[in-house]
């Protein structure tokens, strides 16, 4: 029985699209891909291609072709594509490939139930460890994020974002914790990026990154965790009602 095609779903090769280009130029700026075996490598440029919305929620991926685009055998490419199954990047859908998963609503919610837990308990630990020079690191991001900001450069500031909440994770010294936050984080990176251009500016969490940091530095790391939880809760609304919206109307996001 042929399998049907959810709304969404793309099947317009990665060559008909112009995304084997892209995908091309993204390999070309890995900075130590060569140093990963076959597999490796092709896990880790789908992964950043996923990451990055260059290969859409929605969006078909063959073996063959993308074998072709990074110049490899199909074997590594399917070892990678199944990694990535697992980790609820892509889906197997039999006699067409795999398709890049869609951002819903309901894995969202758990997902940031998660990480809310997770970055509060992380800020917590990192209060009692941090001393002046990773201060500096984190005030340095949040002028950096301002600087996006007044540019309107909001990829820019979803890069440093993300930044912003791995060194707290990193701060925090549990490479157990590092590991659980590592699984979601492509995924939450991947939905502030879909969303950044149909959800309000991110100037609220600019105030709430020095919130967070001021609570730090006074050493009241209850505080900082509560303000990092009610920062990850307010962000989840806002992401979630922007890609409601985006799905209900059938738009693709403005890179």
């Amino acid at each position: 029985m042929k399998s049907e095609k959810k709304a969404g779903e793309q099947e317009v090769s990665l060559a008909h699209s112009g995304l084997d280009k892209e995908i091309e130029f993204l390999v070309a700026n890995l900075e130590g891909i060569d140093k990963y075996r076959l597999p490796q490598r092709a896990y880790h440029i789908a992964r950043t291609a996923i990451r990055e919305l260059i290969l859409s929620p929605g969006q078909t991926i063959l073996e063959r072709e993308l074998a072709e685009i990074l110049q490899m055998s199909r074997t590594p490419v399917r070892e990678a594509l199944v990694r990535l199954e697992t980790e609820g990047m892509v889906r197997l859908i039999p006699r067409r490939g795999f398709i890049v998963e869609p951002i819903e609503k309901e894995d969202l919610n758990e997902i940031y139930e998660i990480a809310e837990k997770m970055d509060g308990l992380a800020v917590e630990k990192a209060t009692r460890k941090i001393n002046n020079m990773e201060f500096e690191q984190l005030d340095l991001l949040i002028v950096e994020q301002e600087k996006a900001l007044e540019e309107k450069d909001l990829k820019k500031w979803a890069v440093l974002d993300d930044e912003f909440h791995s060194m707290l994770i990193k701060f925090a010294g549990s490479k157990r914790m590092s590991a659980v936050v590592d699984i979601h984080s492509d995924q939450l990176y991947r939905a502030r990026l879909f969303s950044i251009n149909h959800r309000p500016i991110p100037n609220m969490s600019i105030v709430e990154h020095k919130a967070i940091i001021s609570c730090m530095k006074a050493k009241d790391g209850a505080a900082a965790r509560m303000v990092m939880q009610s920062h990850r809760n307010r962000a989840r609304m806002e992401i979630i009602a922007a890609i409601e919206k985006l799905n209900q109307t059938g738009k693709k996001p403005v890179s």
